[in-house]
């Protein structure tokens, strides 16, 4: 395990002046887009080579518009930490922490009345393909769509294409399950939902096969970089996207797995450094070659 398998992400928030502490996941904070290049800075020091940003934006609508605007916050975070630090950017592209009902697409009509919560996927697919454009005309040298969408991958690769952006890769959230392990990460992005769950469009963690179809059709669409999310409990997932794709394979140590184990720490039952390295080596053991994980920075300090 070294540095260079690392990804750390980080919250960049456009609603607050000074850093705020993300309780649920300690020694995580949200920086308003004027630290964004210390944080950055910060994350270098340590050896780690890639950021994954993550926006709050300073208003919400039910199209989650401000997640493509020139000047939304990703977009401002991003041109100034690719102007002043040597940092790998790669940009999350999804629409939940920009709408004002919380969830990753463009919703039918009358959908909140409706337990079932139902995505327009065709209509969300133009969207996210402005949210990737923006992001690399900002400077991103990676996006990442992580909601989902039947044929996102495609659609983002052929936008990215037609303007100019051929070199810009895709890191695509090929096997994302609908888990339990979110929660953390959604008080971090100020993205759940505010009625429904995700069910509809994210994976039913019962189901191994549907991964394979799932990360196929990805392959298909021109995806570079494959994504299972969350990672430790989908290690199985993991070993089968590695043996069945020739293509980097990258897994997501999500906020709830880094939330438990400061958890048990605290209460001293659990040596935090030592189980830490010992879950991300797990995952890079089951085939995964990059780590997105919020013990980046630890991890790196000690390798």
């Amino acid at each position: 395990l070294s540095a260079s398998d690392l990804i750390a992400p980080v919250f960049v928030d456009a609603t607050t002046d000074e850093r705020q502490p993300i309780e649920s996941m300690p020694g995580h904070e949200r920086v308003p887009v004027a630290e964004a290049v210390d944080r950055v800075q910060e994350v270098r020091k340590t050896g780690v080579e890639a950021v994954m940003v993550f926006g709050i934006p300073d208003s919400k609508d039910e199209r989650g518009s401000r997640a493509w605007a020139e000047d939304g916050v990703v977009q401002r975070a991003t041109r100034a930490i690719t102007a002043e630090t040597d940092a790998y950017v790669i940009t999350d592209v999804c629409l939940c922490e920009y709408t004002d009902h919380g969830h990753c697409g463009v919703l039918e009509e009358d959908a909140s009345e409706d337990p079932t919560v139902t995505v327009e996927n065709d209509e969300t697919l133009e969207l996210l393909e402005r949210i990737a454009v923006s992001h690399a005309e900002a400077g991103a040298e990676m996006v990442a769509p992580s909601g989902m969408m039947d044929g996102m991958v495609g659609a983002i690769r052929e936008s990215l294409d037609a303007v100019g952006h051929t070199d810009v890769p895709i890191l695509s959230y090929a096997a994302k399950y609908e888990s339990a392990f979110y929660g953390p990460f959604r008080d971090a992005a100020d993205g759940a939902p505010a009625f429904g769950d995700r069910r509809h469009y994210q994976m039913d963690p019962a189901n191994r096969r549907e991964a394979k179809r799932e990360v196929a059709l990805d392959v298909a669409e021109g995806a570079d970089v494959l994504m299972v999310k969350p990672a430790l409990p989908y290690l199985d997932v993991v070993a089968d996207v590695r043996r069945e794709f020739d293509r980097p394979v990258a897994a997501y140590n999500v906020s709830g797995e880094y939330a438990m184990l400061h958890a048990a720490a605290d209460r001293g039952w659990l040596d935090l450094e030592a189980t830490a390295r010992e879950s991300v080596l797990s995952i890079k053991r089951a085939g995964a070659d990059l780590v997105v994980t919020y013990f980046a920075e630890t991890l790196a300090e000690a390798a």
